[in-house]
């Protein structure tokens, strides 16, 4: 099996490496990157439902609103390294297609690369801090095969421990374990999760829907670490590569995004 690596991405024309990653200075607004064209658009037109991606991401009143109504993602062109990326979100309660019924859903891409859709025609290598309803916080290592079974590798070191049911679950202090692939649950996930929606389990930290919710996911020197609401509920480390485009999912359930934005570590905003 062929795994592309990091350094081979760069040698590469995809758009995704045009630049070397931005180190974040001050605030970056990713909602005013709309506006100025920084963004690109993926959405995969074989599904369910689908559309185009301006009636998918829809900028109104100062506020971004991701229908849910297809699944992909919107992508920063640019790359970028070591920051505080802040989103405050709340769902609206529409769901669509074959995720109707089921868990309210969507997520952030941190260290984006390789070809656009490259994992089931709708994302790309990634590692994606987990928005759905019971998991908020998981992480998800995303390493797609091509089709002639390249693998486009992502990878990180988490500290983890099995569940109940043998699922990964993070705990801090535990031995430091390779993850190529694969799911991390946030260290309080209810092991009786079904994906049903407006699930809640006991520990989850989200709140009720129509309510704002904060994520932060923080990138430093290959550190990822993921805050929810305040709490810190996910932690990986030496993260293979370390920076990247970011990319937030469209995935079945609407959702209103009031803020979105990179600012340094370090940065003392609340």
């Amino acid at each position: 099996m062929k795994y592309l690596l990091l350094s081979a991405l760069l040698a590469t024309t995809s758009p995704l490496f045009a630049a070397e990653p931005v180190k974040v200075t001050e605030k970056i607004d990713i909602l005013d990157l709309m506006k100025k064209g920084g963004v690109d658009y993926h959405i995969n037109d074989k599904m369910e439902v689908t559309g185009k991606p301006e009636e998918i991401f829809v900028l109104k009143d100062g506020q971004l609103i991701i229908t849910g109504k297809a699944y992909g993602y919107m992508i920063t062109k640019a790359a970028y390294e070591n920051y505080r990326l802040v989103t405050e979100f709340k769902w609206t309660g529409r769901t669509w297609g074959k995720r109707a019924e089921k868990a309210r859903d969507s997520g952030i891409l941190v260290h984006c690369h390789g070809p656009a859709g490259a994992l089931g025609g709708t994302w790309c290598a990634s590692i994606e801090a987990q928005i759905i309803e019971g998991g908020m916080g998981d992480f998800l290592v995303l390493s797609p095969k091509l089709p002639d079974g390249t693998v486009v590798q992502c990878q990180m070191e988490a500290e983890f421990e099995p569940d109940r049911d043998g699922e990964k679950r993070w705990k801090k202090g535990a031995p430091r374990q390779l993850v190529k692939g694969g799911r991390i649950n946030w260290e309080k996930r209810d092991e009786d999760w079904k994906d049903v929606v407006d699930f809640k389990g006991k520990d989850d930290p989200d709140a009720p829907v129509g309510e704002w919710n904060r994520v932060e996911v923080i990138c430093q020197n290959g550190t990822i670490r993921i805050l929810f609401n305040g709490r810190m509920v996910n932690e990986g480390f030496a993260a293979q590569p370390s920076s990247g485009p970011i990319a937030i999912q469209t995935e079945g359930a609407e959702m209103v995004v009031r803020r979105y934005e990179l600012l340094p570590l370090g940065h003392d905003e609340p």
